[in-house]
């Protein structure tokens, strides 16, 4: 049988969310002004809206509000990139 290569393939210990970790409502509440900086790192805890993984750890700036979501432009070496990402995989720094 083929390997699967899904889009959480490889990720096993980087989305990691331990056992003492909660999921709380205040960080799917958390709002983000445009032009602010924001770190991404997934939460586990919740599939939708979540960057792909490559992206963990970078910073960009918040560009837009979509719905729910907001858009984050980042740079990926020479190229400008935007994700869609909700609030719970964003931090402000």
């Amino acid at each position: 049988m083929k390997r699967s290569r899904g889009f959480r393939s490889g990720t096993r210990r980087l989305l990691y969310i331990g056992r003492s970790v909660r999921r709380t409502i205040t960080k799917t509440l958390r709002t983000f002004e445009i032009g602010e900086k924001v770190l991404i790192k997934h939460d586990a805890s919740v599939q939708s809206g979540m960057p792909h993984p490559k992206f963990y750890g970078r910073v960009g700036n918040v560009v837009e509000k979509r719905g729910l979501s907001y858009r984050v432009a980042i740079k990926d070496g020479n190229k400008d990139k935007s994700l869609i990402a909700r609030p719970e995989h964003i931090r402000k720094l």
